[in-house]
């Protein structure tokens, strides 16, 4: 597979992860769309250092217990390595929420969101599971086996940085992957919201967390760095991205 070979190629070059979109499908002109889980299997295998996941998942199109193990298969596979990234996901790039009857309510998403993930936090600890909610019901099962990682697979929670919801949500969780953003003055404003809340519900400041913004190739990385990213994605847009140019980024090595 095509991305399992840049995957390998990116782990040479020593970049430090890969993630790929979670969409049914795009708008035109791009026609064609691989499944993200068995695409990050593939990476899983061939790469042993990179950490992959999916950046990121409409978790109100799947149902949770099957995403349990999904995400726990996954991060076995890889010895440790996934990160899963969620959101609410959107009708806007390729109406795959309308076409597939899904809810298009984003408040009613993110009330599933919340309940998906809650039902994650208790698969992935290895105990019985019982959750009896306005959308998801779990009675009494256990998933095994665990995450090989001990404190669990990280979440990263994506969002728009001037909407509340997606800071508070992400604010409980180990990342957050801003959208559509504009400049570093936006990131800076969500990161010191999302510190305020987490000293809020007494996190530990110095508990590590992470920010993830996606730039095009090429972008100078530091002016959102000293907003307080600490990953950067390198974005190839799906109208017009090549296989070449991807390689080319690659052999340049990360910033």
């Amino acid at each position: 597979m095509v991305v399992a070979r840049l995957a390998a190629e990116a782990e040479q070059a020593r970049w430090h992860g890969l993630f790929v979109w979670d969409h049914l499908r795009w708008r035109e002109p791009v026609r064609a769309a691989a499944d993200p889980w068995i695409t990050l299997a593939a990476v899983a295998t061939a790469t042993g250092r990179l950490r992959f996941g999916p950046m990121v998942t409409p978790l109100a199109r799947r149902r949770p217990a099957k995403v349990a193990r999904e995400t726990v298969t996954l991060d076995r596979l890889g010895g440790g390595r996934l990160i899963l990234g969620v959101g609410l996901g959107s009708d806007r790039f390729g109406q795959e929420l309308s076409l597939t009857g899904e809810e298009l309510d984003d408040r009613v998403r993110g009330r599933m969101l919340d309940e998906a993930l809650a039902v994650l936090a208790g698969a992935w600890s290895g105990e019985p599971v019982r959750h009896r909610g306005a959308h998801y019901t779990v009675d009494g099962m256990r998933f095994l086996p665990r995450p090989a990682q001990p404190g669990g697979i990280p979440v990263w929670s994506a969002g728009f940085p001037g909407n509340r919801a997606p800071l508070r949500r992400a604010a409980r969780l180990d990342g957050y992957f801003p959208v559509n953003l504009e400049h570093p003055e936006q990131l800076a404003a969500a990161v010191d919201t999302i510190t305020e809340l987490r000293r809020a519900a007494g996190r530990d400041p110095a508990e590590p967390y992470d920010v993830a913004v996606e730039l095009p190739a090429g972008t100078d990385p530091t002016p959102w760095r000293l907003a307080g990213a600490t990953w950067w994605l390198a974005a190839f847009p799906p109208e017009a991205i090549s296989i070449d140019a991807v390689r080319g980024v690659l052999r340049d090595g990360p910033a």
